[in-house]
């Protein structure tokens, strides 16, 4: 059972957006534990004005994000609203 979001899977997968343009920043997230996990992070931060693309792997706890215009701060917000931790910078 998943004991990050309680959905009772805790199987793990990728989330993955399509990349269309722009730069691309690597972010860690801690406390993805299943697939429910990780369409959870990869739908808000997609929600991110700016954001052409979302790639969640939950095997490294990484989020890379493509796009252009949005801010640290914007992705921290949508990976709080999703329920976890932003715990690295990007880059």
């Amino acid at each position: 059972m998943c004991t990050a979001c309680a959905c009772g899977t805790g199987d793990a997968t990728t989330a993955t957006a399509t990349v269309e343009s722009g730069d691309r920043s690597v972010y860690a997230v801690s406390g993805m534990t299943c697939g429910h996990c990780v369409s959870s992070v990869s739908a808000e931060i997609g929600k991110v004005a700016g954001v052409a693309g979302v790639d969640v792997e939950l095997s490294t706890g990484t989020v890379t994000v493509s796009g252009a215009g949005f801010s640290e701060e914007e992705i921290r917000a949508a990976v709080e609203r999703a329920g976890y931790q932003l715990s690295g910078a990007g880059s």
